[in-house]
């Protein structure tokens, strides 16, 4: 679901100006496409010319909005087929979701795998070995020890109010409630749409996430159409850190959190604050 990006801008410039951001596709297929593990790569490692000519040929018909759609329709597909809890043959996912795009079918089924796995908590797992059938497995797992919020422990739900909270910490503390739902359209999570699930999200993110205290909502005064902002509420932080927040980020994007300085030092600063023993009163005088 996500790609290792380049950039160290903060993912809420990276959101607003449209580019590729921690759930884009089109540089992660240019960056793979045709190599047998672009993961060793160090960061900022070209391809080769030839290479780049075989990876631009794939993808020059297809801009990072049809990619990002068609691995969101991939997405959604295997949700819903999971639900009858049969294996998903790929000739299924060819037939219905994939069609024109079978030449880059691998990395849509990665992308599809990752973000299965950072935002609804499944790993996509093919049965037998070359068997072409697949079924997802509860993969819901802490970002680091103690990492989950308590509230949603081993639920798919966990994932999404992280990426939440890491849009907020990343966007500066705040974000317009409206470039959450553009984000989240990425992933096939939209506020009119009954999610597979989600349920209803506007009612999760802006009702029992605000009401359970993990999130504040607030207008943004002088908008027309209303829009409010998020804000990390209370409970998010009681239950979880900045730190812990940025490493999920980080993970998503398969990067180290010292790749955004500006939220590191932030969230290591918080990490101290968390440490020191709070001033004792004095103790009265006889």
């Amino acid at each position: 679901m996500l790609q290792k990006t380049r950039s160290k801008s903060h993912l809420g410039t990276q959101l607003g100006s449209g580019s590729n951001c921690c759930l884009g596709v089109s540089e992660e297929i240019l960056r793979s496409s045709g190599r047998p593990d672009a993961s060793q790569d160090p960061p900022g490692a070209r391809l080769p010319s030839s290479r780049q000519a075989q990876a631009t040929s794939i993808t020059e018909l297809r801009t990072q909005k049809q990619l990002e759609l068609k691995v969101a329709e991939l997405v959604q597909f295997l949700l819903i087929k999971d639900q009858r809890k049969i294996p998903i043959k790929r000739s299924g996912i060819l037939k219905h979701v994939v069609r024109d795009y079978k030449n880059i079918f691998p990395d849509l089924l990665k992308l599809a795998a990752e973000q299965l796995h950072y935002v609804f908590g499944y790993k996509l797992v093919e049965l037998r070995p070359k068997s072409n059938s697949y079924i997802l497995v509860n993969a819901l797992e802490p970002v680091d020890e103690d990492g989950e919020l308590r509230g949603y422990q081993g639920t798919p739900t966990s994932g999404l109010l992280m990426i939440i909270l890491g849009l907020i910490f990343m966007n500066g503390h705040s974000i317009p409630e409206n470039d959450v739902w553009d984000f989240l359209g990425r992933l096939g999570v939209y506020p009119t749409k009954k999610h597979s699930v989600f349920g209803d999200p506007k009612k999760l993110i802006t009702e029992d996430f605000v009401r359970q205290r993990y999130l504040e909502s607030r207008r943004i005064p002088h908008t027309d159409p209303v829009d409010c902002e998020l804000q990390w509420g209370p409970r998010a932080n009681l239950e979880t850190s900045k730190m812990k927040v940025l490493k999920f980020v980080a993970k998503i994007h398969k990067q180290d959190p010292k790749d955004w300085p500006t939220q590191y030092f932030e969230a290591l600063a918080d990490e101290q604050r968390r440490v020191r023993p709070e001033p004792s009163d004095p103790a009265p005088t006889s």
